[in-house]
């Protein structure tokens, strides 16, 4: 078995991978844990703090001579299917799993109006695994897409207005998939894995109208590779070369900041991501016809609100609702991949340590609506219920 990812992919988490994912479809918008209290609302205006060169570039005109952010989330999705199929087998217990997810960025100021840095991050993710018995078991029981991607970016304030920015997305990408290559209870495992490196790039615009308000709008592109490894199998010696041609989506987001006085903030945020490229997932193998599941994904958008409040000179508030769409429809949906709308509430808090520390903490539940799935020639057929949390805590350090 291998596999094709025809105009998409997915992700990561430096030291281990997410399972499932946290935003629509693959992506991972855990970047930071000081948007994760907003619900990530407004991070292309906010320029908080050095996350912003993955969120827009622009906003590092904003930050401090030289700063160091280093984040983690720790996050625990639950997924568990209820349902049959004509080769019979349990609902494959809980598909998701605890993992932690770090991020780290640094920002400098080369000139009065430039500023350069660099992150390190995982635009996307995915992990699915299932029981090797379960219902489902050859359409899927292991699911797992990795990205690392190392982000140096540049940014120059135009005018005290106006800031652009730009980056270039360096990105290792590593899948496996497996599934059982027949019905028995006893069936080998197929299983296949495979790498590369792609590149791509991310702009950004920050447009300050007052004092007050500021406008961000940063953009992502694709990034093309192509995945090389071998395919095996339980029950053979026999290593088969394998490849996948792997695209990861392109992104926009639309944000707002808005200072309301000297205690509120509001922030608001529309990310548009282009996963309608994914139309199937094709196993190619060096030998035998290739195996396409039909993906039929649609573009989507996610929307988001947040308010910070500042409750004294040290200690500032956040809380956050988002919606984010999901690209695939019920006709569609596999096991590999059960996604469903998904409605964020966060919390967060920022505590100033020092003049030259802020301590970031952030914590959010996501409710996934159940996702139906009728799928395959063994007819499995069910539901999933599903659910996420994510904790995180962020160190800023101010040189």
């Amino acid at each position: 078995m291998s596999l094709r990812v025809n105009r998409l992919a997915a992700g990561l988490i430096l030291a281990g991978c997410t399972p499932l994912v946290h935003a629509a479809g693959f992506a991972l918008i855990e970047q930071n844990a000081s948007g994760l209290g907003n619900a990530y609302a407004g991070q292309a205006a906010a320029a908080t703090d050095a996350s912003t060169i993955f969120f827009n570039p622009a906003g590092m005109t904003m930050l401090p001579d030289r700063q160091l952010v280093l984040a983690g989330h720790l996050i625990k999705p639950q997924a568990e299917f209820t349902g049959t199929s004509t080769i019979g087998g349990g609902d494959g217990g809980d598909a998701g799993g605890l993992a932690l997810v770090p991020n780290a960025y640094y920002a400098f100021r080369l000139t009065p109006d430039v500023h350069l840095g660099i992150g390190m991050n995982a635009p996307f993710g995915l992990k699915t695994e299932y029981e090797p018995t379960w219902a489902g078991r050859t359409q899927a029981i292991k699911s797992e897409l990795k990205t690392v991607n190392l982000n140096p970016s540049i940014a120059w304030k135009a005018s005290e207005a106006l800031s652009l920015g730009a980056g270039v997305s360096l990105q290792y990408a590593e899948a496996t998939l497996s599934n059982a290559s027949g019905v028995g209870p006893g069936a080998p495992i197929a299983q296949v894995k495979g790498d590369d490196y792609g590149w791509g790039f991310n702009l950004g615009v920050l447009w300050k109208l007052s004092e007050s308000t500021r406008i961000g709008l940063a953009y992502r592109s694709e990034i093309d590779q192509r995945l090389e490894g071998d395919l095996t199998v339980s029950s053979s010696p026999s290593v088969i070369p394998a490849s996948a041609e792997v695209t990861l989506p392109d992104s926009a987001s639309l944000s707002m900041f808005h200072k309301l006085n000297q205690r509120w903030d509001l922030l608001a945020d529309v990310t548009w991501t282009g996963w309608s490229d994914f139309d199937e997932l094709r196993i190619v193998r060096a030998v035998g016809a290739p195996l396409v599941t039909p993906e039929n994904w649609d573009d989507s958008l996610r929307y988001s609100i947040g308010v910070n409040y500042r409750l004294n000179d040290k200690l500032t508030l956040r809380g956050g609702l988002a919606f984010d769409e999901t690209p695939v429809s019920d006709a569609d949906r596999t096991a590999r991949i059960p996604d469903e709308d998904r409605t964020w509430i966060a919390l967060g808090a920022q505590y100033r340590l020092s003049p030259r520390g802020v301590l970031d903490i952030g914590y959010a539940h996501l409710f996934v609506k159940d996702a139906s799935i009728d799928e395959g020639a063994v007819a499995l057929l069910g539901s999933y219920d599903a659910s996420v949390d994510i904790l995180s805590a962020q160190l800023t350090l101010n040189f």
